[in-house]
């Protein structure tokens, strides 16, 4: 694949978008304070998304809506099979067993991303990479806490699940990007995790919450900016990066949203700060700069 894009670039979008998808517990705790359970707010996050892409498409460029009737597989993989299963298999996996836990078996996604990287992409496994990717993991590990509590096959499938819906993302995205500019993909992607989305969340249930809030306005407006902050700058953000960071990599580098998260709910949340967590973020900041390294010739 063509990389495009400054060598720096690449990755510091990949971070702006872990770090915008960090602060997504900020809103996700508001708008559950409104009745909607966790399928509402995600549809209610990546439908209000597609409509924002489809507007940016629109303006930018209106021939971007055209794609292959062969390439629809694709998209409907990137938006149901990536993006809503993800979110789905997530949000199921916290109601069946601790945060943490759920949170640990989410960014296991790192491993399936590099696993089928080399499989599809034939990416090198270098050791810097799995260095990267053992630091990344372990700090994850610490930064969400280590506990096992709930843990039934039935939770460690759909936990597992997320992870690997959340990797299937970069390695669609990168395929997609091929053919197809990032507005394009993230226009397509976000239109069928809508379509999905509204047909499991009960949108009547959904428009019933919302005419019943004390300010309609001020609440449609947070949903807005929900989509903005949690979907539409981060998606955008991380495949603009993928046209010139690998798979793999770009998977290990998203892993600091969990330590971005962890410091909005210390400071935002007064959530207390433990060893741990420390040494956690301290590891995943250790991967980031080691695959940030200038390379005089392949680890």
């Amino acid at each position: 694949m063509p990389k495009k894009g400054s060598p720096a670039l690449g990755p510091a979008l990949i971070i702006l978008a872990g770090i915008f998808w960090g602060s997504m517990g900020i809103f996700v705790r508001r708008l559950s304070t409104f009745g909607f359970n966790s399928i509402q707010i995600v549809c209610i996050r990546v439908t209000i998304a597609a409509l924002v892409f489809c507007l940016v498409l629109l303006l930018k460029d209106p021939t971007g809506f055209r794609i292959s009737l062969g390439d629809l597989p694709l998209f409907l993989g990137l938006g149901l099979g990536s993006v809503l299963v993800f979110t789905v298999c997530y949000f199921t996996a916290i109601s069946m067993m601790s945060l943490s836990t759920a949170a640990i078996l989410l960014y296991t996604s790192p491993i399936w991303i590099m696993l089928m990287s080399v499989l599809f992409f034939h990416e090198k496994l270098t050791s810097r990479k799995l260095l990267a990717l053992v630091l990344a993991f372990g700090g994850c590990v610490l930064v969400s806490g280590i506990s096992g509590g709930g843990l039934t096959p039935a939770g460690l499938l759909i936990g597992l699940g997320s992870g690997i819906g959340y990797g299937l993302y970069s390695i669609l995205g990168t395929v997609a990007l091929r053919r197809y500019s990032p507005y394009t993909v993230t226009t397509w992607t976000f239109l069928f995790a809508a379509i999905g989305s509204l047909l499991i969340s009960h949108p009547a249930d959904i428009a019933a919450k919302i005419s019943a809030a004390p300010s309609v306005g001020g609440l449609l407006l947070f949903c807005l900016l929900t989509a903005l902050v949690t979907a539409v700058v981060p998606f955008l953000a991380y495949t603009l990066g993928l046209r010139s960071v690998e798979a793999s990599k770009a998977g290990i580098l998203a892993t600091i949203e969990p330590m971005v998260a962890t410091l909005i709910g210390i400071l935002v949340f007064s959530e207390p700060m433990t060893l741990s967590s420390g040494i956690g973020m301290l590891m995943i900041l250790i991967a980031v700069i080691l695959l940030n390294m200038p390379s005089k010739a392949s680890v």
